[in-house]
């Protein structure tokens, strides 16, 4: 489901922007935005039960006494910093992902091209190309001026808010020079953090090709969340596109409810409804950071009915987390006393 647009008067001219039609294989997300503190990953591992994950690796002892109402399809991975996992299931085959995709897009042009908390970053000038692709019936994209001036923030932002396939290939050409480039480092990068069952195919997740699973992506995102800009960026509410006046508004259901801050969705007819999420829980007086995957949602439907079953079966499992974990946290405190 594309972010809708509201239009708003651009000072001294204007510029037309189609709304993008959304196709069975176009690759549309939305962003879960928010706001908040954040603590490093440490402790238990990032573990699963039900396959998918790397050897020695396991649930944390606590989710052994909690009742999560994990999808009935597809695959999802939870895990908690400070304590670990709480589990993966579903069969952690490679499928297609998606939007998604740029969760490791925008991780790589952090890596490269690093930007501290609330800067503007580098400044980036919109090739034809990607002001050409602005105008697509086919694919998800944000509006893009051929010779204008953008900060990488802001093109990050277009990228992940209105998920625009036609800025993340600009940013991939700005840093790599060419997009085949980019996605070999994209592959390397995925290599380097145990993503053995991920390949990258593009930039935007229009391909098919582009596939993961919900273990490989929850080690992405945990990896992510430890670069403070990243974090401003996935907690974007609304973007506006300079030059055209457009804005772009968050339309992750999930936003702004029980401590939702985050953090991608993917949906097209072959990948299913997607969502990668981080929500905020107190745990024994700690402020922990819970990041959950949940892939391949009504796989063959409408973008539209994928990502409705993203969504509910992630706030099914934040709902359970957010009532659960803290009295399990406990009882396993007990327990160890």
């Amino acid at each position: 489901m594309p972010a809708a647009p509201t239009v708003t008067p651009s000072a001294g001219r204007g510029v037309r922007f189609r709304r993008p039609v959304l196709l069975p294989l176009t690759a549309a997300v939305v962003l879960a935005a928010g706001t908040g503190g954040w603590h490093a990953f440490g402790g238990g591992s990032a573990t699963g039960s039900g396959g998918g994950e790397g050897p020695g690796e396991g649930v944390a002892p606590l989710a052994r006494s909690m009742q999560l109402p994990w999808p009935r399809e597809g695959q999802a991975s939870v895990a908690v910093e400070g304590i670990g996992s709480l589990g993966t299931r579903g069969e952690q085959k490679p499928v297609p992902i998606a939007s998604v995709t740029k969760v490791m897009t925008a991780y790589v042009i952090l890596k490269d091209r690093p930007m501290r908390a609330d800067a503007p970053g580098a400044t980036v000038v919109a090739d034809q190309r990607a002001a050409d692709e602005s105008y697509s019936s086919v694919e998800t994209t944000a509006p893009v001026l051929a010779g204008r001036k953008y900060t990488q923030r802001r093109l990050l932002e277009l990228m992940m808010v209105p998920s625009g396939n036609n800025v993340a290939r600009l940013l991939a050409r700005w840093d790599a020079g060419d997009e085949k480039a980019f996605v070999a480092k994209m592959n390397r990068t995925a290599a380097g953090l145990g993503m053995r069952a991920t390949t990258y195919t593009g930039v935007s997740g229009m391909e098919t090709s582009t596939r993961s699973t919900a273990a490989d992506q929850l080690r992405l995102a945990r990896a992510a969340m430890k670069d403070p800009a990243f974090r401003q960026i996935v907690a974007t509410g609304s973007v506006t596109a300079p030059g055209a006046g457009v804005t772009f508004r968050n339309t992750n259901k999930l936003l702004g409810h029980d401590g939702v801050i985050g953090l991608k969705t993917g949906s097209s007819t072959p990948a299913g409804g997607n969502l990668v999420w981080a929500t905020r829980q107190k745990v024994a007086g700690a402020d922990r950071l819970v990041i959950g995957v949940v892939l391949h949602q009504r796989a063959g439907t409408s973008p539209a009915e994928g990502g409705a079953a993203a969504h509910e079966a992630s706030r099914a499992l934040i709902t359970a987390i957010r009532a659960d974990l803290p009295a399990a946290a406990n009882r396993a405190q007990r327990q160890r006393a």
